[in-house]
């Protein structure tokens, strides 16, 4: 289970980042991050613009309720989330160790 820390600014937890991949997926997990792939290159903050804009998408929020806390030059990352409640976000990221 990938841990997720509680704040009063929102639910924080890891990402690790695999750009320039054949398509924008959620491929698992790896170690205590969720590892995506996505299909942006890593120059020019276009990978953390990709990783804002899919995981808005993937748990269908504005892609404001998304940041990048730590990490923006690093494949792994610390994101933040607002606006779903942490059982959504457990629920969510549970689906990623049955598959």
């Amino acid at each position: 289970m990938i841990p997720v820390r509680e704040s009063a600014a929102g639910l924080s937890f890891a990402v690790k980042v695999h750009p320039r991949a054949r398509k924008n997926a959620v491929t698992g997990t790896v170690g205590d991050a969720v590892k995506l792939s996505l299909t942006a290159p890593p120059v020019e903050g276009k990978a953390n613009q990709a990783v804002v804009e899919f995981l808005a998408g993937w748990f269908q929020i504005p892609r404001a309720s998304v940041t990048i806390t730590s990490g923006e030059s690093s494949r792994l990352k610390i994101v933040r989330i607002t606006g779903i409640t942490a059982e959504q976000l457990r629920r969510k990221l549970a689906g990623l160790a049955a598959e």
